[in-house]
């Protein structure tokens, strides 16, 4: 099996595993009277596994994507910093541009 495939694997069963927890800590901190819903109403189970399954989507997504971005190479001397621009002045930048305008006030008294 590719190493990807591997990888993504691992962090999906991670990521469910977290979710997990995390329902589990939900559940028993009774988070928003979630624990009354699971137990007491017709089909709270289901609110359970589709909380269960919905974060470990989530989870296992943003596990997998730290791992990618964490086997990046730093091929670069710079290593990802701005390269410095030039120091302009201000008569550089801001050009001046007439504009006509008549001057229709009148004075009244």
């Amino acid at each position: 099996m590719p190493k990807l495939v591997t990888l993504y694997i691992r962090q999906a069963t991670m990521g469910f595993a977290l979710s997990g927890v995390f329902v589990g800590l939900l559940m028993y901190f009774d988070v928003a009277n979630l624990w009354h819903l699971v137990t007491n109403v017709s089909g709270g189970w289901l609110a359970a596994a589709l909380l269960f399954l919905f974060n470990g989507i989530v989870f296992g997504g943003v596990q997998f994507g730290i791992a990618v971005m964490a086997m990046a190479r730093d091929d670069d001397p710079d290593s990802g910093r701005r390269r410095p621009e030039p120091v302009r002045g201000l008569a550089d930048v801001l050009v001046p541009i007439p504009v006509p305008v008549k001057d229709e006030r009148r004075m009244r008294r």
